[in-house]
């Protein structure tokens, strides 16, 4: 393999981690707003809680705790990490690759 192909798949695979760790960290911080009552009336609030809820479209509502909180925390938490381990798995084989 030669370096130049293996330094495109190393800055391949640090993006893909980035972006992983971005989406990760909004659902994270929607997680602790909403834990700790955010104003939801504040811009920086909608704006975390909207890119949180397009995330994690697929899993926000899949448990049916009764806490709203519990709802909140297994449903975004469970799209963080999934997406922790998805984009460092995929890293990981560009990386070989």
């Amino acid at each position: 393999m030669s370096p130049r192909h293996r330094s495109g798949s190393n800055q391949a695979a640090t993006v893909i981690i980035v972006v992983a760790d971005i989406m990760a960290v909004i659902l994270g911080l929607w997680i602790l707003m909403y834990l700790l009552d955010a104003n939801r009336a504040n811009d920086l609030v909608n704006f975390v809680q909207d890119a949180a809820r397009w995330l994690a479209g697929w899993s926000h509502d899949l448990f049916t705790f009764d806490e709203a909180w519990a709802r909140v925390v297994a449903g975004y938490g469970l799209a963080a990490i999934v997406y922790l381990f998805a984009g460092h798995a995929l890293a990981n084989v560009v990386r070989r690759h």
